[in-house]
C-alpha cells in the first residue's frame, strides 16, 4: 500500500491524504455536536455538514490535478529524449498517472457518503427533537 502511496506522488497524495484526515475529523466533531444536541441553528449546522461534501469533491480535483500533471511531465519527458518511448513504458506511465485519481475519486465517494449520513442523523435528531418538545 506504501508502494502505490509513493508511486502516486508523495505531494498529491500527501494533500490527498490530508483533506481525507479534515473530512474524517469534521464528520467526528458534527457527529458529536448534533448527538450531544449542542445545535442552535438547522440550517446552519446543514451548511456546515455541506463543507465535507465540498472537501471530497476537492478532493476529486486534486486528484485530476495529480493524473494531468504526471500526464504532463511524462509527455515532456518523452519529448526531450530523456526517456525511451516504448508502449510498455507508456502503459506503466498510465497505471501509475491513474493512482492519485482512484485515491481522489475514493475520497470522494467516502465524503459523499459521510454527508449522506449527517444529513439523515441531523433530520432525525430534529424530528425528535420537536416530538420531544410537544
Amino acid at each position: 500500500m506504501t508502494e502505490l502511496y509513493f508511486k502516486g506522488g508523495p505531494i498529491f497524495m500527501g494533500i490527498l491524504s490530508i483533506i481525507l484526515l479534515i473530512i474524517l475529523i469534521i464528520s467526528v466533531v458534527f457527529f458529536i455536536t448534533i448527538s450531544t444536541s449542542k445545535i442552535n441553528n438547522s440550517e446552519q449546522t446543514l451548511r456546515k455538514i455541506n463543507t465535507v461534501k465540498s472537501l471530497g469533491i476537492f478532493a476529486l480535483m486534486i486528484g485530476i490535478l495529480g493524473q494531468l500533471i504526471g500526464l504532463f511531465s511524462a509527455f515532456r519527458a518523452i519529448r526531450f529524449g530523456e526517456v525511451e518511448a516504448s508502449p510498455e513504458i507508456f502503459a506503466e506511465g498510465f497505471k501509475i498517472s491513474m493512482i492519485p485519481i482512484v485515491y481522489g475519486i475514493l475520497i470522494f465517494t467516502f465524503s459523499i457518503i459521510l454527508w449522506f449520513l449527517l444529513k439523515r442523523v441531523l433530520k432525525s435528531f430534529y424530528k425528535s427533537f420537536k416530538i420531544n418538545q410537544n
